[in-house]
């Protein structure tokens, strides 16, 4: 087993001024005052509170976030099933009236293309813009619950579209232009949409991509569609065609300020599955339910207060571009990048960072994987404005964690978060109270009641690992999946491993310093001899080689039994000889056990990876052990299967 007696290393505790003007620390106090209940900035008291008094707890936040609506009285409504408790039932809020909640002329989103175009909108002018659209919408006929697909870049003009579309209780659905044409027909023929907004072409790596020739075979087969709206994404060379103009919308039509109310749980947008093992199942999220765990988050968790500068490296196709968004609930601006991040250098979002002083900075882990491995060093820039960084996507690694703070920025808060689709936001996350230790999330989210059980359903003691469940129903819990008319498919993703509890299908760990450390996804976990390895282990031991770029490691059946076989990309120009197997095997025996040592080490030209970059290990389980693999659309490179089909071991 790997050797979790070692103590982690101590990296980062926020000075007592820090922790004292903190969100979390004015929100424990107000609390503390109300029910007579000294926390003294113990976060583990404050969690255990809020799950022990889920009522008061979300009833308080709604106040203490100046959540705009109506409240009611109804804080939960309770049933026997998981997943039929209500929060909120007889509320009423308008998601979008709670993220424009400023009129002035400070800058509300800026966006950065990797063309170099730039441009924002000031608080005043969202509203405006939002509200143009709104109408527009109104007038072609859009009633409330009719859905809207959007095959778009990260850009101002999505975020505009969407509050449009949520203020006017219809129901968002995105996917990023790096979608193929049956990724995104797999995806929104399901919801029927009546209009498309899309973008005339976009860049990555350097590479001019026209999205509107896509369009006419996107129509064909999805005939839900009666109206395209189409973004230019550079306004100074639009491209021509035939559908509806975003900015000519603009100029032509009227304001709609009106903000309906509508219920709490009313569907706001659908997010999908990665559909790595069939067609994506329709996750549909409630207006509510996602703004008020989204900003107790970004307001509690991380921290985030009125004029901060949000930002978060992500796709209209990653629950995070819908995380980010609500920054704006907070008073923040939210800055946006669409292109390679590492495009035309390395260090292209860290100037970002530096020159629109972010105070929050957002990646997927894999991003600060790369910059270690390529030995980036960040320390010459002004980072000054920076509290917050924050990752998500895959486990970071412990050395990961070291690099930060080594090369980026000594004096940060480094928050591992993870949650997912699932939840559009975070089960486990971080917190300036807690200390950060290298390779741990520091803490539960408030008012959500985790916990690791084994197979049996029992709970598992700390250094122990097990799967990670929420034993208490929760306000962000999917409203239901689109079609799901039997609730087969959400029964069947949370619930049929437990009896009534959500089983998250994370394999994890719980720390002596009260953190977390996930090893992996459940349903990747690698049993050779019968015995349950997660697949993080043995790729923290594997990256540490200043060789490997990258790994993949899965089980194949072999001999009655399952053998590990580790995939490794290497850097340019480099071989797999036997003398790095031989120096693989010997670190990952060393650093964990023998059973986790692979029985093969092959290289490969790339590693298969979902569009919001997580990397794929079933897909290649499913080749290795001869079995069918479906919804290739959903890999960013699914030409790399090719080279595991041929593979002969």
């Amino acid at each position: 087993m790997l050797n979790t007696k070692k103590e982690n290393k101590l990296l980062w505790s926020a000075d007592k001024a820090r922790k004292k003007n903190s969100n979390i620390k004015n929100f424990a106090d107000k609390i503390s005052q109300k029910y007579k209940i000294d926390f003294s900035d113990d976060f583990l008291k404050l969690h255990d509170w809020s799950i022990k008094n889920s009522s008061n707890f979300w009833s308080e936040y709604w106040d203490y976030g100046n959540i705009i609506g109506k409240k009611g009285d109804q804080i939960i409504d309770s049933d026997k099933i998981f997943y039929k408790n209500k929060f909120f039932s007889d509320s009423k809020i308008n998601f979008s009236e709670n993220l424009l909640i400023k009129n002035n002329n400070d800058i509300a989103i800026h966006s950065l293309k990797e063309n170099s175009l730039s441009e924002s909108v000031t608080w005043k002018e969202l509203r405006e813009k939002v509200f143009k659209i709104s109408s527009f919408l109104n007038k072609i006929g859009l009633v409330k619950n009719d859905r809207v697909a959007a095959y778009v870049p990260n850009v101002i003009e999505t975020v505009i579209s969407f509050l449009a579309v949520a203020k006017n209780g219809c129901i968002w659905s995105s996917c990023s232009p790096d979608f193929g044409i049956q990724g995104v027909v797999d995806r929104f023929k399901q919801i029927e949409p009546k209009v498309l907004f899309t973008c005339d072409y976009y860049f990555y790596n350097g590479k001019k991509i026209d999205v509107l020739n896509r369009i006419p075979n996107i129509l064909k087969q999805i005939p839900s569609i009666k109206k395209v709206i189409v973004f230019s994404y550079n306004k100074s060379d639009p491209a021509q065609h035939d559908h509806d103009k975003f900015d000519e919308i603009l100029k032509r039509s009227d304001e709609n300020s009106n903000f309906e109310r509508f219920e709490f749980n009313h569907p706001i947008y659908i997010l999908y599955s990665s559909g790595t093992t069939g067609i994506p199942k329709c996750i549909v999220h409630g207006a509510g339910n996602a703004l008020i765990e989204q900003k107790k988050e970004l307001s509690i968790h991380c921290d985030v207060k009125e004029n901060d500068k949000v930002f978060y490296f992500t796709t209209t196709g990653w629950m995070m571009w819908n995380w980010q968004v609500a920054a704006l609930s907070c008073g923040a601006s939210i800055y946006l990048y669409d292109g390679s991040p590492f495009y035309p250098s390395l260090d292209v979002l860290i100037k970002y960072c530096e020159k629109n002083k972010f105070t929050l900075f957002g990646v997927g882990a894999k991003y600060i994987d790369h910059l270690k491995n390529e030995k980036f060093v960040g320390l010459k820039y002004d980072l000054s404005n920076l509290k917050t960084i924050t990752s998500t996507g895959s486990p970071l690694v412990s050395e990961s964690f070291e690099y930060v703070y080594k090369n980026i920025k000594e004096d940060v808060h480094l928050s591992s978060i993870s949650g997912g689709t699932d939840v559009v936001g975070c089960l486990v996350i971080g917190n300036v109270l807690q200390s950060v230790y290298a390779g741990e999330i520091q803490s539960p989210s408030l008012g959500i009641e985790i916990d690791i059980l084994d197979d049996d359903g029992n709970s598992i003691l700390s250094d122990e690992k097990g799967e990670l469940v929420v034993k208490k129903p929760f306000p962000s819990m999917p409203v239901k999946f689109w079609n799901d008319f039997d609730e087969i498919k959400i029964k069947s993703a949370y619930f049929e491993k437990y009896n009534n509890i959500w089983h998250h299908a994370d394999y994890i760990q719980k720390t002596k310093n009260q953190g977390y450390i996930i090893y992996g996804r459940s349903d990747a976990t690698l049993k050779p001899g019968g015995v349950r390895i997660g697949t993080a282990e043995i790729y923290r031991q594997v990256e540490i080689f200043e060789e490997i770029s990258e790994a993949l490691v899965v089980g194949q059946n072999h001999n009655d039994d399952v053998r590990i076989v580790l995939f490794v990309k290497l850097k340019e120009e480099l071989v797999l000889n036997d003398e790095l197997i031989k120096s693989i095997k010997s670190k990952i025996r060393k650093n964990c056990s023998p059973r986790h040592v692979p029985s093969i080490i092959k290289s490969c030209p790339d590693i298969p990876r979902t569009k919001s970059g997580k990397i794929v290990e079933i897909a290649v389980r499913k080749i290795l052990n001869k079995q069918k693999i479906n919804n290739i659309e959903a890999l960013a490179n699914p030409e790399v299967l090719e080279f595991f089909k041929n593979l002969k071991i």
